[in-house]
Order: structure tokens, then C-alpha cells, then sequence
């Protein structure tokens, strides 16, 4: 039951409020009648004869503890059927999750000074006898004061770890998805890594403002860590390499120490070691201080009864481990495919390269296909040699995998002689002007790709050949460009800066137009807020996009000509519309609306009317970046998971028919696939992707998912791929 304000507990502590409750209990805030300070209480409602010894046992141990980052416990006390209650210092400030939502995320800099505080303390506590684990580190728990003093706060039970044959202590075990490692969630042993992982993870969430993608799910290889500096590419490579080592799947991948975690933060800022409790960073601003507890409650997704110590008797081994079994048998089919690859690339050769096999067994593996039809008319002299000449027209067509090969003769000159015996013979001669011509058909359609990569220090956008000839720098701006879209004849695109990296809004950002080689760039009309995700109509006469300039996310329309724009959605604050993509008609526009928390597909009339869902995943799932088919049949889009972690999906429906509302995955063979786009030819498609769980670069491949090949592989980010319309 919450204790009501001004109750007085165990003869001595005035309740003053109540600063936050949990599955667990409560946190209050009260006033020490004895000494007169102020302190923070932490409520624990289980008081079975086990929780009770476990509280009288550990709160000694916590009662002892003194470090520069940790709160003083200094009371305990159990109160019949009514709780159990542990008295620590009351740490004012705010915690770090209230400053990420204050900030977006924390600098680099902050982020090194509250790992280094935090691994501090997590040695102390490492090196107590015994071990005290903290088992629930997370933002929250993350105290900073109005000094710029970093605190690790909330000690709850079943912290103190025996040894490694020994499970931890039975108790309340909290499990926080994206902070907690797979090893806290069922029967594996928890062990000093298990902190490392959640202050990795608590600092990748920092950094970028998310949270990663949860312990779990990653070690059933349902999910895989997106890079840190894919969500945040101001992060440095070592700063973000050492964050992603500590939050490894298997324990002994990680840090082993908590002071190694610390070494490889500072290292990659090379700062050099301070004692313990001098780290320090920007206090929050004084209006922004909060009275919240020392200690915060513990998660209501926690478990709330007592894990069995039987459950933890063996050490964690990573469920992809297991996997290696299976991936031996997955060996043998993946050798016999590349032989056979390895065999058809070598009849290939030898078909296309002359001379490589004699004619007559050339002749025999690969019979010819092309024809040459000669037309001529010829008209018999009665003299003894006479000569004709007609015109001869030759067409050889050959089906390229890519490209499609023309080959014509424009004349020739046919001789025709009478021999003494009466048979007239003819012989044909091409005309000494003729020449064979080659005319090849880009791929897609249109053989060039534009996107952005911030390879250069800031994101700018590169045009790149799909035959990897040439890769050419358009925009420099200093602050960036992102998001191109390329005008209907292929000759312009429009973009948006200031662009830092991968961002989900850009605000303050405008829309800028600039021709293909990179000239007459040009700045389009634009309010306070930003204008952002544009597209062009298939009739270059209108461009799409989605702005904040009336404080919520709606779509509008640019008229090219006058310069016009025209507000086309209109929501409210819990309904955002985005993502605008015209039908290869115009006549309508896919687009991505929030509504009830979650993202969903929805189409419009190009003019704003008939707006209605066209997708409906339900609430577990995030459609967005939608994308049509050059034959306007299919939409395109991506798929997330909205109440857990997963890999992106490519999905589609079917644009026309309105009885389908379920959407089927494309079937690619790819890995993490995100902002889709179709080729101007329809058989080929272009995305973001990222093979090795690192990097993210551009690839592109035939619809059916086959001749995967990646276009970019430079070391920064490549992201936001426009395949180029054919020229008119």
C-alpha cells in the first residue's frame, strides 16, 4: 500500500511525496526527524521469510559501502507484512535519461566522463567480498547533480555474487529489454559482465537517443545490433567500437573488467586517468533540476518473485554458438553453389571470348541464335559480266544477361557474273562505309544511382555508375545534403541541408535544387520548422514533402513554377504524416502517418482527398518509407517492430487492390534492408544495407532478390539511394 505524505515511518521519517512507484514498491522522498535531512526511502513489498533474511543480509552489505559515485545506505528496516525499506542519501539533480529527453543525446565527451564515474564504482563494488553486483543499470539509474557529480544509484536485493560455482544470491531479478544481457533473462549465471553490458548499453542509448536492440533477442538471432554510428555518425569509430565490445552477446567477448571498459573510453579520447569521484560534466540547468530519489523503482516489466538459484547453475553459452552445428551442414550446399557458379562463369567465357574454344565444339555447346537475313534483289544482265548492287540489311541480336546488343549493316554491293556455262553466280561485298554499331541498356533502366555518404567528414551526395566505372561528387556543402530525389527527365535533383547523418527529422533544414553535374545550385522558399523528404511528380511540375513548419509533421506541395506551396495533410499532435511517394500516374500519394503510436501505411489523392490505410500490421509492427513499382502495381516498404527488437523487412501490397490489407515480404535473400527503391525499368532495386553489421553501404539487385551486388564499400555511411530516370 503507498504510504500517504506526512505519514510517519518506523518512529523517525516523515513521508513528503511520493516520487515513484513500481511492480516492486515505491520511492519517497522524506525528512530524517533526527538529523533533519533529507533522504530517499525505497519501498519493497515482498516480505516472505526468504526476502526478509536476503534484505537483512545485503542491506548490511550496502550500509558499508563508501564511494565517491554510489549513494549512502544508512538504514534498514523491516516492517511486519508491510515492506521492507532501505534509508540512503537523497541525490538531487536529474538522471540521465531525463537529460537525454532534455537533450535529444549527450555529447561524446559526457558520455566518456559518465563511463569512466560508473566503472569507478563498478570496480568498488566488483571488488567487495563479497562481489556486489548491480544487475539493473540503465539510464535511469544514473544520477547527475546540479554540480556536475555522476551517480550510480538503486540498490535493490539479490545483488552480492558468491563465486563463479555459486549462482547469485535468490532474489528479486530485474530485466530491463535493451539494457539487460541475454544471460539475466533465464537460466544462465550472471557474473560481473553482466554490468559491463548494461553500462554499454546505457551509453549507446546516450548517444543517440534509442535504445538498443534487447540482449535477448540478439542471442536468438532474432535481431542484430544496429552500429552506433549508423544512428549517430558524429560518434567516433573507438568510442563506438569499445561500446559495442562491452554490449558483446558472449560474456567472454565483453571487457572482462570493468577498469578495462574504462581504459578503452579514455583511451579513445586520450584522456588520461582521474581518481575516482572527479569526473565530471554540465549539471543540469537550474530549472530543470528534479527531486527525484537517489534510488528510482524498479522496473514494472521486472520480475517480481524469486528466481530459483537451480536455474543459474551453468554458465551462459551463446545461443549462436549452438548454431555452429547447423551452419557445417549449410557448408557442403554453399560450396556446391559456388562450383556450380565457378562452372557457368567459365562456360560464359568461353562463350563470349572468341577464340577460347575452337569453332567446330563451339559450334556444338552453344549453337548460334543469331540470324542474318540478307535481302537483295537481283536483276540478270544479258552482257557477259554485269554488276548489281542492292542494299543488304543484317540484323544479329544476342540476350545479354544486362544489356542488349544491335548489330546492322547498312549496305553492300552484290556482284553477279554469267560464266561461259550459262550459270550466273553472285558474290555480296559490304560497302566500305558500313560499320557495326553497339548499343547497350543501363541497368534499371537508368545505369546511375545518387545517394549520400559522409566519407568526406559531412554527408554529401554522390552520383555513382552501376558498372562501378566512376563515382562523382555533386553537392560540398558545409553543412551537409541528404535525401536526394532526381526530377522525372533526369537532369536535376532536389535535397535537404543542413544534414548531420542519418537522422530521423531533420529540423531546420530546406530544400535546395541542383543540377546533375553539380551547378546552378539553388535554395527553394522556406519557413522556420524544416522541410524535409521530398519528392518529385512523375510530371516535374509539383515537388512532395514533409515539413514541421506548423510544429507537427505534415505533408505539403511545391509547385516548381511559381513556387507555391500548398498544405496537403492535416493532423493533430498524436497524428504525424510523412514519406510522401507519388504513383507513377500522379494522380495519387503513398505516405507514412503515426497514429495510436505506431507507424502505418496510408494513400491519398494527390490533391489530399480519400486519405485511408492501406496496410494494416497491427500494433507490433512500424511501417514506413513507402515506394512504388514503375507499373504502379505494388507499393513497397519497410517493416520494423515496434514493441521489440528485429530486423527491417521489405514488404508489399498490392497498390490497386483495396480487399488486400496484409502485406508479404519481398523474398530477398538479403541482410537488414531499409529505404527501398524500385529502378525506372522495374527488374531491379536499390537499398541501404549492411552485411557485416558495421557499416552501411548501397546495393542493388534484380526484384527476384538474385545478383546481389553492392555498390559502395567505403568506410563511412552510405545511405539514401535515388536511382536516375534514362535521360530525355
Amino acid at each position: 500500500m503507498t504510504l500517504e505524505k506526512d505519514t510517519i515511518l518506523h518512529h523517525r521519517y516523515r513521508i513528503i511525496e511520493i516520487l515513484g512507484q513500481g511492480g516492486m514498491g515505491s520511492v519517497y522522498s522524506a525528512v530524517d526527524e533526527n538529523l533533519g535531512a533529507t533522504v530517499a526511502i525505497k519501498e519493497n513489498l515482498f516480505t516472505t521469510e526468504e526476502y526478509s533474511r536476503q534484505f537483512r543480509l545485503e542491506a548490511v552489505i550496502l550500509a558499508n559501502l563508501r564511494h565517491p559515485n554510489l549513494p549512502r545506505v544508512y538504514d534498514h528496516f523491516v516492517l511486519g507484512d508491510q515492506g521492507q525499506y532501505l534509508v540512503m542519501d537523497f541525490i538531487e539533480g536529474e538522471d540521465l535519461r531525463q537529460r537525454m529527453e532534455r537533450m535529444g543525446f549527450i555529447t561524446e565527451e559526457d558520455a566518456v566522463q559518465i563511463g569512466a564515474s560508473i566503472c569507478d564504482a563498478l570496480s568498488y563494488l566488483h571488488s567487495r567480498k563479497p562481489p556486489i553486483i548491480h544487475r539493473d543499470i540503465k539510464p535511469g539509474n544514473v544520477k547527475v547533480t546540479p554540480e556536475g557529480h555522476i551517480f550510480l544509484v538503486d540498490f535493490g536485493l539479490a545483488k552480492v555474487y558468491q563465486s563463479a560455482a555459486q549462482a547469485t544470491t535468490t532474489g528479486a531479478r530485474a530485466m530491463t529489454p535493451g539494457y539487460s544481457p541475454p544471460e539475466q533473462y533465464g537460466t544462465a549465471r550472471t557474473d560481473l559482465r553482466t554490468d559491463i553490458y548494461s553500462l554499454g548499453a546505457t551509453l549507446y542509448a546516450s548517444l543517440c537517443g534509442m535504445i538498443p536492440e534487447d540482449g535477448l533477442a540478439r542471442a536468438m538471432d532474432n535481431a542484430q545490433l544496429t552500429p552506433l554510428r549508423k544512428r549517430n555518425s558524429n560518434v567516433s569509430r573507438r568510442i563506438a567500437a569499445a561500446i559495442e565490445k562491452a554490449m558483446s552477446i558472449d560474456p567472454s567477448d565483453r571487457f572482462q573488467t570493468a577498469e578495462e571498459f574504462k581504459k578503452a573510453l579514455l583511451n579513445a579520447k586520450s584522456k588520461t586517468q582521474q581518481i575516482a569521484g572527479s569526473y565530471l560534466i554540465s549539471p543540469p540547468p537550474a530549472s530543470g533540476q528534479s527531486s527525484d530519489a537517489a534510488t528510482q523503482v524498479d522496473n514494472p516489466r521486472q520480475q517480481t518473485g524469486p528466481v530459483p538459484a537451480a536455474q543459474e547453475d551453468q554458465p551462459f553459452v551463446s545461443p549462436l554458438k549452438k548454431q555452429k552445428e547447423r551452419e557445417k551442414k549449410r557448408r557442403g550446399n554453399f560450396i556446391r553453389f559456388l562450383f556450380f557458379l565457378i562452372l557457368l562463369g567459365v562456360l560464359s567465357i568461353a562463350f563470349f571470348v572468341p577464340g577460347i574454344m575452337p569453332e567446330q565444339i563451339r559450334g556444338l555447346v552453344f549453337p548460334p541464335t543469331a540470324t542474318l537475313t540478307p535481302s537483295a534483289t537481283i536483276t540478270p544482265s544479258p552482257v557477259p559480266t554485269s554488276t548489281a548492287t542492292a542494299t543488304l540489311t543484317a540484323t544479329a541480336t544476342k540476350a545479354l544477361p544486362t544489356a542488349t546488343a544491335t548489330l546492322t549493316l547498312t549496305s553492300a554491293v552484290v556482284v553477279v557474273e554469267t560464266q561461259p556455262s550459262g550459270i550466273e553466280t553472285a558474290s555480296i561485298t559490304p560497302a566500305p562505309t558500313s560499320s557495326p554499331t553497339l548499343a547497350l541498356t543501363p541497368i534499371g533502366g537508368g545505369g546511375e544511382v545518387a545517394y549520400v555518404s559522409n566519407r568526406s567528414g559531412s554527408p554529401q551526395i554522390y552520383l555513382a555508375r552501376i558498372s562501378g566505372e566512376s563515382t562523382t561528387q555533386i553537392t560540398s556543402l558545409p553543412e551537409g545534403a541528404c535525401q536526394p530525389a532526381w526530377s522525372p527527365d533526369g537532369q536535376q535533383l532536389i535535397f535537404v541541408s543542413p544534414c548531420k547523418g542519418m537522422d530521423d527529422v531533420y529540423r531546420g533544414s530546406s530544400l535546395y535544387m541542383i543540377n546533375a553535374d553539380g551547378s546552378n545550385l539553388t535554395a527553394l522558399p522556406t519557413v522556420p520548422g524544416g522541410d524535409f523528404e521530398p519528392a518529385w511528380s512523375p510530371d516535374g511540375t509539383t515537388i512532395a514533402f514533409t515539413s514541421l513548419r506548423t510544429g507537427n509533421l505534415e505533408i505539403f506541395l511545391l509547385n516548381v513554377e511559381d513556387q507555391a506551396v500548398t498544405q496537403l495533410t492535416k493532423g493533430s499532435f498524436s497524428v504525424t504524416s510523412r514519406q510522401p511517394a507519388w504513383s507513377p500516374d500522379g494522380s495519387q500519394i503513398a505516405y507514412t502517418v503515426k497514429r495510436l503510436g505506431v507507424l502505418q501505411i496510408w494513400l491519398m489523392n494527390s490533391d489530399g482527398s480519400a486519405q485511408m490505410q492501406i496496410v494494416r500490421s497491427g500494433s507490433s509492427f512500424n511501417d514506413s518509407s513507402p515506394a512504388w513499382s514503375p507499373d504502379g502495381q505494388l507499393i513497397v516498404f519497410t517493416q520494423h517492430c515496434a514493441t521489440s527488437a528485429c530486423l527491417p523487412y521489405a514488404m508489399k501490397i498490392p497498390a490497386a487492390d483495396r480487399s488486400v490489407q496484409q502485406a508479404t515480404p519481398l523474398q530477398l535473400a538479403s541482410f537488414a534492408i531499409e529505404n527501398i527503391k524500385y529502378s525506372p525499368d522495374g527488374f531491379w532495386l536499390t537499398y541501404e544495407g549492411d552485411e557485416t553489421g558495421k557499416n552501411t553501404d548501397i546495393f542493388y539487385s534484380a526484384i527476384s532478390g538474385a545478383n546481389r551486388t553492392r555498390l559502395t564499400s567505403d568506410p563511412g555511411l552510405d545511405f539514401d539511394p535515388s536511382w536516375r530516370p534514362p535521360l530525355k
